[in-house]
């Protein structure tokens, strides 16, 4: 379970990682965004990196990407007004589909 937590800890930092990207402004504003956005990286990394030794490599980067993929569809639709078309949210809605089928029914995934 605590890898479990670890990884959900590790895209929360890649969330606002990317969030911080956003704010640097195409990286005019290095203080304080582009040191956050590092420093959230480099956290996201190296947490990521602590759960694979438990949870197979494929499911660790599909659950880290695919949810952090969703996150940061939400935070910009909340906090920078970014809206999407209807393909835009089918495509992100199967991503999340396929993260849930991994969670649900793959025996790759440790319990």
């Amino acid at each position: 379970m605590l890898d479990w937590l670890t990884l959900l800890a590790a895209i929360v930092a890649e969330v606002l990682a990317i969030t911080a990207m956003k704010l640097t402004d195409g990286f005019k504003k290095i203080w304080p965004w582009a040191v956050a956005m590092a420093l959230c990286f480099a956290a996201s990394l190296y947490l990521m990196s602590l759960t694979l030794d438990t949870i197979p490599v494929g499911i660790v980067y599909a659950t880290w990407t695919g949810s952090g993929l969703v996150l940061i569809t939400l935070v910009s639709q909340v906090f920078f007004h970014q809206t999407m078309d209807p393909p835009a949210r089918l495509g992100i809605g199967l991503i999340l589909g396929g993260v849930i089928v991994l969670q649900a029914f793959s025996n790759s995934v440790p319990r």
